[in-house]
C-alpha cells in the first residue's frame, strides 16, 4: 500500500509540472525588481489570516466561486493574477485539466501561445494545499516556469507543499469547483474591491 501511495503523490506533482509547454526562449519572469504597475499585493488589505480583502469571482456555467487572495506569501503571484484578471486574460479561458478528488487546472489562451508572455518566479511559501488552495500550475522542473495556469486543489495534498506557489484560497463555491468538467469555460473573471471605509 505504501508504494501506491508514493506513486500516486508523484504521478500528481508530475502531472502539475508537466501542465504547459515551456517558451523556446527565455522570457522575462516577475521577480522582486519587477515594475508590477498601479494594482499591487503591497496595496491589499487583508483580515487576520493573512487573505486580502479584494477577492475575484469566477463566473462558470455551473455558477459563480470566489476566492482571496494571499498578498504577503505570494505578492508577485498575486499582483500578476490581479492584472490578467483585471485585463480580462481569464474571461473564455478553459478548464484543460480535471482530476476527480484531486484538481483542476485552467488552460493556456485558445489562440495557440502558451500563456501570457510573462513568467513569475517562485514564491514558495509556508501555505498548504488545503482544500481550496489555488496554486500556480508550471511546466516541468522550472520553478519560475509559472505564467497564468492556476490549479485548486479537492483535498488536502501535502504532498505539494512548497514544490508550488499557493497564492489564493477559494472561500465561495467549492460545490460550484466541484461541478467543473474538462474543457468548461471561465466565463468571466471579475475583482470585487472592498467599500472603502
Amino acid at each position: 500500500m505504501p508504494k501506491i501511495i508514493i506513486i500516486l503523490c508523484l504521478a500528481g506533482a508530475g502531472l502539475l509540472a508537466a501542465c504547459t509547454k515551456g517558451p523556446s526562449a527565455p522570457d522575462p519572469a516577475i521577480g522582486q525588481d519587477a515594475d508590477l504597475g498601479p494594482l499591487q499585493a503591497k496595496n491589499l488589505s487583508t483580515d487576520l489570516n493573512g487573505l486580502s480583502k479584494l477577492s475575484a469571482t469566477i463566473k462558470t456555467v455551473h455558477g459563480n466561486f470566489t476566492m482571496r487572495f494571499y498578498p504577503q506569501q505570494a505578492p508577485h503571484t498575486v499582483t500578476r493574477i490581479l492584472q490578467l484578471i483585471q485585463g480580462g486574460f481569464y474571461d473564455g479561458l478553459r478548464f484543460q485539466r480535471v482530476v476527480p478528488r484531486f484538481v483542476i487546472q485552467t488552460g493556456p489562451p485558445q489562440d495557440g501561445r502558451p500563456g501570457s508572455g510573462q513568467r513569475i518566479m517562485a514564491e514558495f511559501n509556508d501555505l498548504r494545499h488545503v482544500r481550496g488552495a489555488v496554486a500556480m500550475a508550471r511546466p516541468g522542473n522550472d520553478p519560475d516556469g509559472a505564467d497564468n495556469q492556476f490549479y485548486i486543489v479537492f483535498d488536502t495534498m501535502p504532498h505539494l507543499d512548497h514544490k508550488f506557489t499557493i497564492f489564493a484560497q477559494v472561500t465561495d463555491g467549492m460545490e460550484v469547483v466541484e461541478q467543473i468538467v474538462q474543457d468548461d469555460k471561465i466565463l468571466s473573471a471579475v475583482l470585487n474591491f472592498p467599500a472603502q471605509n
